[in-house]
């Protein structure tokens, strides 16, 4: 995209192709108004690269002589051929002079990959063609243009679900309906088909994904994104990301940073990138509220950025902690949340806090110490060596359950005992099970069926209701209420 499209306008684009250390020419001459989209359209799949450069101009700055781009597409036009402009690798432009006040001009440029790419964007549109790249091996994924006419909708803000993907990619572990394995085959189409799917049963209020939406050996993260969320920007429901180790790992990855960016602009969207001052990316917190007018939570949902894997001589793999600023932030607004809880004369409902995490902190891992409910262990916790107490923090403030992904085939809810063998009240420590088709949902050699858990909060019950969606079964599995009593019923 543009380095500023805010009330810009696209005057000119081209392909140019790079060979070894040799550079285009061809743009020198006027490089103040170029740039280069930074995707390589190969997509490191040959020696050679191409990419997309873009001139553009602001607004205020064109003439009413200066030509800008009302039309693209790819291939030669049947008709009116005169009138349109050549570019390379099957590109073809038409221009007309500039008038001011027109929505008819292009103003917006990027690039996505594979013949099943979306781009959920508002006012953008993927053309149906790719560029016919020169060279292009077999394996290089299909670049096509995505474009924006007019000038772009400003971000709205929307004053529960929890959908954790893990990638998309290539599955090598599912299972049929009748738990036959079922040979490897591309991931995506099936991740999106069942998110889809629980996402029509159920019709949330909001969705939180909780990390590894992408794998490590994605080669474009922004077109893996756009395919992860676009189901739920579909359905109009707002939704919240925080990440998980996978997601900025690869040689082409995407920073957290630079993800974390393209979540914010995506319809619906409540992700934020967190204080600076606290350490990671995508701690935040959304108020949930009991009717319109009221200006009183009944619950507050945390996300916290849980980090990623780190070089240790403790154990292997091993996992960086929740950072004590982290914590300290938590602290705060959770105490801010309660007081105003205890101002509101007219409160009618009972106060509940749910925190959502990637990778689980090391009290998920001890079975001599968790009481177990609704669901199974079936591979070992991996967390971080360092215990930073997160925990109990979390017991401090009253939350009343934690939801994690990170170890797949694991999708129990569990309290920890005390040292007299009592299980505490709170919170609930509960697996989500692996949804997603592009990470593992298999351990040694045993598979299973990919799942989600799904939230439900009321207003008027301190409980939370919590049930699994599990691929092939209708009804809900391991329904569990969870009281903030250290109770649970079905």
């Amino acid at each position: 995209m543009g380095r500023d499209d805010t009330h810009t306008i696209i005057t000119d684009l081209t392909v140019c192709y790079y060979y070894g250390t040799e550079s285009s020419k061809s743009l020198e001459h006027n490089r103040q108004s170029w740039y280069r989209i930074q995707k390589n359209l190969y997509l490191h799949t040959a020696e050679n690269s191409a990419f997309i450069h873009v001139a553009q101009a602001r607004e205020e700055d064109l003439s009413a002589e200066q030509p800008v781009i009302t039309n693209v597409r790819i291939g030669k036009p049947q008709f009116e051929s005169s009138t349109w402009e050549e570019r390379p690798a099957g590109l073809w432009i038409r221009r007309s002079k500039f008038v001011k006040g027109s929505n008819a001009y292009l103003t917006g440029v990027d690039i996505l990959f594979g013949s099943d790419a979306v781009d959920p964007r508002p006012k953008w549109t993927i053309l149906d063609q790719s560029l016919q790249l020169e060279h292009a091996p077999p394996t290089t994924p299909s670049p096509r243009l995505t474009l924006r006419y007019g000038q772009p909708i400003p971000r709205s803000h929307h004053p529960v679900l929890r959908a954790r993907e893990d990638g998309v990619g290539e599955c090598k572990d599912a299972l049929g309906p009748d738990g036959q394995a079922l040979p490897v085959h591309d991931a995506d189409p099936h991740t999106v088909r069942l998110v889809g799917h629980i996402l029509d049963i159920e019709q949330p209020d909001l969705v939180v994904f909780t990390g590894d939406q992408l794998h490590h050996d994605i080669l474009d993260s922004q077109t893996a994104l756009f395919k992860v969320v676009a189901p739920v920007i579909e359905r109009s429901i707002p939704w919240a990301a925080i990440f998980g180790n996978h997601d900025s790992e690869g040689d082409f990855a995407l920073s957290r940073t630079a993800q974390m960016a393209l979540y914010e602009e995506l319809p619906f969207s409540l992700c934020e990138p967190g204080p600076e001052k606290v350490y990671g990316v995508g701690n935040s917190y959304i108020h949930v509220y009991p009717h319109k007018s009221s200006d009183v939570p009944m619950s507050t949902i945390y996300l916290l950025d849980s980090h990623g894997q780190v070089n240790s001589d403790t154990q292997s793999p091993d996992y960086e902690a929740i950072q004590p600023s982290q914590i300290e932030w938590f602290r705060h607004i959770s105490r801010e949340s309660k007081e105003k809880q205890d101002t509101d004369s007219h409160r009618h409902h009972s106060y509940k806090s749910l925190v959502f995490i990637h990778i689980p902190f090391p009290e998920f891992a001890d079975d001599d110490k968790l009481l177990r409910r609704g669901g199974q262990r079936r591979e070992p916790t991996e967390g971080p060596s360092f215990n930073t107490h997160v925990y109990d923090a979390l017991v401090e403030e009253g939350v009343t359950a934690v939801g994690c992904g990170h170890d797949h085939v694991n999708d129990f809810c569990a309290l920890v005992k005390e040292a007299d063998g009592v299980a505490r009240h709170v919170p609930w420590l509960c697996y989500n099970g692996g949804s997603g088709f592009g990470g593992y949902c298999s351990y040694g050699e045993n598979r299973y069926h990919r799942r989600t858990r799904i939230w439900e909060l009321h207003t008027e019950s301190k409980a939370v209701k919590t049930w699994k969606r599990v691929e092939y079964q209708d009804q809900r599995q391991d329904e569990l209420v969870l009281n903030m009593d250290g109770g649970a019923g079905t």
